[in-house]
C-alpha cells in the first residue's frame, strides 16, 4: 500500500470514528478526495486505492483531468463556478457544491435545458460571514433556494459551507451546526424539487466535527495528498 492510500484509509477509519461518536452509519457519508493542483499520477494512486469522489477547484484542470481518469469517477466542483464555465461541465460532473446565486443557478439551467439533462446542485452558504469567502448568507438561503426551486433542470440537493480556519475544530462545531439546521429548516418547507440529502462541509481539519454535527460529504485534500503546491 502506498503513502497516499495509507493516507485514504485513515481518513477513512477517522470517519468510521466520527460516525460511531455520534451514532451515525459511515455508509451515510462520502470522502470526496480533493485533488486540485494534483498531478494525475496523485489521483491514480488514491483511485487504485478505493477512492471513486474527486473534488476540483478549477474547471479546465477539471475537465483535463477526466478525459484521462476512469469513466466510473465522480467529479466534484467544488470551487467558485462562473458562468462562462458552466457549458464545460453540466452533465459531466456528478455534483456542483458551489452555487450561490440565482444568476449561475439561470446558467446552469439554460445549458442544462440545451443537453436536455438535469444537474444536482449544492447550495454554498457562507455561514461565517466571512468577506474573503464566496457563499450567500444563511439568512438570505431560503429565498435563494425558493428562486432556484423553480428551473426545471437544475436539483438542489443540500447545502456546502467552507468553515473558518481555525487550530481547533470545535471552533467550527457552531458552524456545522447551523448549516444542519438550516438544512431541517428548509426541509420542512416542503419546497417541490428540493431535497436535503446532502451538506457537504468539513474539509482536512475539521471533518471529525463535521461528521459529528451531520456532514454527508467530507472534502479532504491535504490530509490525503499532502500540501498543494501553489506554484502550479
Amino acid at each position: 500500500m502506498t503513502v497516499l492510500q495509507e493516507n485514504y484509509n485513515c481518513v477513512l477509519k477517522n470517519i468510521e470514528e466520527a460516525c460511531k461518536k455520534s451514532g451515525r452509519d459511515p455508509k451515510d457519508v462520502t470522502l470526496i478526495a480533493v485533488s486540485k493542483t494534483k498531478p494525475l499520477e496523485m489521483l491514480r494512486d488514491v483511485y487504485d486505492g478505493g477512492a471513486r469522489h474527486f473534488g476540483e477547484n478549477k474547471v479546465q484542470e477539471m475537465c483535463e483531468k477526466m478525459e484521462q481518469m476512469p469513466e466510473d469517477v465522480n467529479w466534484h466542483m467544488i470551487g467558485h463556478l462562473q458562468t462562462n464555465k458552466v457549458k464545460y461541465i453540466v452533465g459531466k460532473c456528478a455534483l456542483i457544491h458551489s452555487v450561490d446565486s440565482l444568476h449561475l443557478a439561470k446558467e446552469i439551467e439554460k445549458q442544462a435545458a440545451k443537453q436536455n439533462c438535469e444537474v444536482p446542485i449544492l447550495v454554498e452558504i457562507n455561514i461565517a460571514n466571512e468577506e474573503t469567502k464566496f457563499g450567500i448568507n444563511r439568512t438570505e438561503a431560503m429565498n435563494l433556494v425558493k428562486e432556484i426551486a423553480k428551473l426545471p433542470h437544475v436539483k438542489i440537493q443540500g447545502l456546502m459551507t467552507i468553515a473558518p480556519y481555525v487550530e481547533d475544530p470545535e471552533q467550527n462545531r457552531q458552524y456545522f451546526h447551523q448549516i444542519w439546521q438550516l438544512s431541517v429548516d428548509i426541509k420542512n418547507q416542503n419546497i417541490d424539487n428540493v431535497t436535503m440529502d446532502i451538506l457537504s462541509m468539513g474539509m482536512t481539519g475539521d471533518y471529525m466535527v463535521a461528521v459529528e454535527e451531520g456532514a454527508t460529504l467530507v472534502r479532504v485534500g491535504t490530509g490525503i495528498f499532502g500540501e498543494r503546491n501553489y506554484n502550479i
